[in-house]
């Protein structure tokens, strides 16, 4: 059980010829004082290609970055960093509540010790509600949590006065309660008022000022404000540099947020700059084989990624696969997800023998460490399917009966992909009408991972049964081979069924998925001179191709 847990918050990607992930990419929690940190884990969001196919461009979504702390010293609580943040592309922020919880790093958690000299039945009662409301927290009843930290400001007012840090700690928490409701609204007066009367009673160059701005900063950036996320990390970047000196590790740490608003921003070159220079204070202070850093150089190698700058970013990769092999084995989870990430990186290369050693070595490790059917299996064999096909492509003009092997092989690593994803979203589908809305985030964020592998298999697998027709000397037509439409007609009713059911959301990723089917489905009617495939005419494809493009243009306005 535990292994599944781990797997789950450990699924990189699904990324295929290009660059997607299952990621969680965050950099260390720090503190400073003494810290009793309320948890959050980012609600990690998958990310999948908006097209497929060779030489099919990719988009990347991920999570939303959280904070949560609370931070005791003699005589004023600060606040302190808890912060997961994760790289994003062009996606939406979707936070799941159960994912920020169960997720969560607790390791540090500590109950208040607040070392004030003021003690009175107010500052009693402000410790025990901010403990509850922590512990309601950790167990997912946010209701319940609310009601302790409300409590909880109103008694350090009563307790300690109105203007006091100790109010704007318990401001922080009751915003950082509603960021994860995504009450947004709620939530920003109260992150203002706590910056507010931290700059009131320590001045504005205070390092709690600092920690509080890269907090608020934080909460820009699950909105995607991104522009008002840069001005809070810089001015944070500011105070902590002169405080703490630019090689200190909480310094780095808000220069590495920085730097991945920088990259949402587009500006690449100024991103890979500022994330360089926060692993060279790792680095420098002997953490360079640190989780934190390797955080810092899988983000650098997406940067590098997206400049299309591969080799540059293969290397980074391997220097994480050989930490990773070296500190915990190979049949660790994070040893395999360095190692797949590497495998693709390698694929986009054009590294193709080495790409499928290194992912067949990963479907191996993960079959010891995952149920036979778990998503990431399928993923993977996805992945080799990808792989094998692109080798196909090198052999068809060659090698005509070894190409038909590896078409064969892709077809087997295709089927098994489709089998496991029906099966992870039929668990999907019955545990949703059982529970409605109130599945674990661990089964949506499957299902929705097995909807976008079922809908890339399936496209996949036409596309290789075209590939199978045109390797045919007999010149057969494309009607000759029902399995050629049948693969993307099914891809399209799966996407209309799991749509009616409404277990697919509103996820452009999987829109972008559906298109790729209609496209190929119409353009093959269309070659056939066919007006109509099971039920479906070609006018009802060009049209649903024409409404899903408007859909994805608009979502594109709107995310811009």
């Amino acid at each position: 059980m535990y292994l599944r847990k781990a797997a789950v918050s450990l699924l990189r990607r699904v990324r295929l010829p290009s660059h997607s992930i299952f990621t969680s990419v965050s950099p260390p929690t720090t503190s400073m004082a003494i810290a009793t940190p309320l948890p959050f884990s980012l609600s990690r969001k998958i990310q999948f290609p908006n097209q497929f196919g060779n030489g099919s461009s990719w988009s990347t979504t991920y999570a939303d970055p959280p904070i949560w702390t609370i931070l005791s010293i003699q005589a004023a609580i600060i606040l302190g960093i808890n912060v997961h943040p994760v790289f994003a592309d062009d996606g939406s922020n979707q936070t799941n509540t159960e994912s920020d919880i169960q997720g969560a790093n607790i390791s540090g958690l500590r109950k208040i010790e607040d070392g004030s000299v003021i003690s009175n039945v107010h500052t009693s009662k402000w410790r025990i509600f901010t403990d509850n409301g922590r512990d309601y927290f950790l167990q997912g009843k946010l209701e319940e949590a609310e009601k302790f930290f409300l409590s909880a400001i109103q008694e350090a007012k009563e307790g300690f006065g109105e203007r006091d840090p100790h109010v704007a700690s318990a401001c922080n928490n009751l915003a950082e309660l509603y960021r994860v409701k995504k009450a947004f609204d709620k939530a920003e007066p109260l992150y203002l008022d706590a910056i507010r009367l931290l700059e009131e009673a320590f001045g504005s160059e205070d390092i709690r000022v600092g920690v509080a701005l890269h907090n608020l900063g934080q909460f820009y950036l699950v909105q995607r404000k991104l522009e008002e996320a840069r001005v809070c990390y810089e001015s944070a970047l500011k105070i902590k540099g002169r405080v703490l000196g630019r090689g200190s590790a909480d310094y780095a740490d808000t220069m590495y947020h920085l730097g991945t608003v920088l990259f949402l921003q587009g500006r690449l070159n100024d991103s890979e700059v500022v994330i360089q220079d926060s692993i060279r204070v790792l680095e420098e202070s002997g953490q360079g084989e640190s989780m934190a850093c390797i955080r810092r150089l899988r983000y650098l190698a997406q940067i590098y990624i997206k400049s299309n700058r591969i080799s540059e970013a293969e290397n980074i990769e391997r220097k994480v696969l050989h930490i990773m092999e070296l500190s915990k084995g190979w049949n660790s989870l994070d040893t395999v997800v360095a190692a797949e990430e590497l495998g693709l990186t390698l694929q986009s290369s054009g590294s193709l023998k080495e790409a499928q050693e290194l992912l067949e070595r990963c479907l191996d490790a993960w079959k010891t460490l995952l149920p036979e059917d778990h998503i990431q299996i399928g993923a993977n064999m996805l992945h080799i399917a990808r792989v094998v096909m692109l080798n196909y492509n090198q052999l068809r003009g060659m090698h005509v009966s070894d190409a038909i092997a590896e078409i064969d092989k892709a077809k087997g690593l295709l089927n098994n992909a489709i089998r496991i994803a029906r099966k992870v979203i039929s668990k999907s589908k019955t545990q949703n009408k059982k529970q409605g809305y109130g599945v674990s985030g661990e089964t949506r964020r499957d299902g929705y991972a097995a909807v976008i592998i079922l809908l890339q298999s399936l496209n996949e697998l036409g596309l290789l049964e075209i590939n199978r027709l045109e390797l045919q000397e007999s010149g057969a037509k494309l009607s000759s081979t029902p399995e050629v439409k049948n693969a993307h007609f099914e891809c399209i009713s799966a996407y209309k069924e799991l749509a009616t059911e409404r277990l697919i959301g509103d996820l452009r990723q999987v829109k972008a998925e559906y298109l790729s089917c209609l496209k190929h489905l119409s353009s093959l009617l269309d070659a056939e001179g066919t007006t109509e495939y099971r039920g479906t005419t070609l006018q009802e494809l060009k049209g649903d191709i024409k409404r899903v493009e408007d859909d994805i243009s608009q979502s594109r306005r709107h995310k811009s």
